[in-house]
């Protein structure tokens, strides 16, 4: 069966530390990540697209220069976070352990929240390293929190 794919790919810095890891990423550091969004379709639109490049930006970028760009993103049980909301330094907050699989994960499910039918999205924490999320059900879920 043929079918078309679209990725769009979108720049953002953010810092985060890993609880219960026994290695460097232990420690609060941060990362210049990429995310691409990858969007499939059996048929083309009216106009001939799977998606405008442009409505996938909006969204995406929109939503992670809003809630994850320059800001640490830290497990909502990281010991440090009281100290960082009580300086008042940007931070978004998520149930999980801020691997690269979980921001994917919570990027991809607000993006479906936000009406884009997404096959998959990938981060790039570094230029040799990603970690990807897709979902079958489509089904948009997952909690994170901004906190100032």
């Amino acid at each position: 069966m043929s079918q078309f794919k679209v990725t769009k790919q979108i720049d953002f810095c953010y810092g985060h530390r890993l609880l219960n890891y026994d290695g460097k990423c232990k420690h609060l550091h941060g990362h210049n990540g990429l995310i691409e969004i990858e969007v499939a379709s059996d048929s083309l639109d009216s106009r001939g697209m799977v998606v405008d490049f442009g409505d996938v930006k909006d969204v995406v970028k929109g939503w992670v220069d809003e809630h994850m760009d320059h800001k640490m993103i830290l497990c909502k049980d990281d010991p440090i976070l009281g100290l960082l909301t009580d300086i008042h330094e940007p931070v978004y907050v998520m149930d999980e352990n801020p691997t690269a699989e979980n921001i994917a994960m919570h990027i991809h499910r607000q993006a479906l929240k936000a009406g884009l039918d997404i096959l998959e999205t990938r981060l790039w924490e570094t230029p040799s390293s990603f970690a990807a999320y897709s979902s079958i059900s489509g089904s948009a879920g997952g909690a994170g929190v901004d906190r100032e």
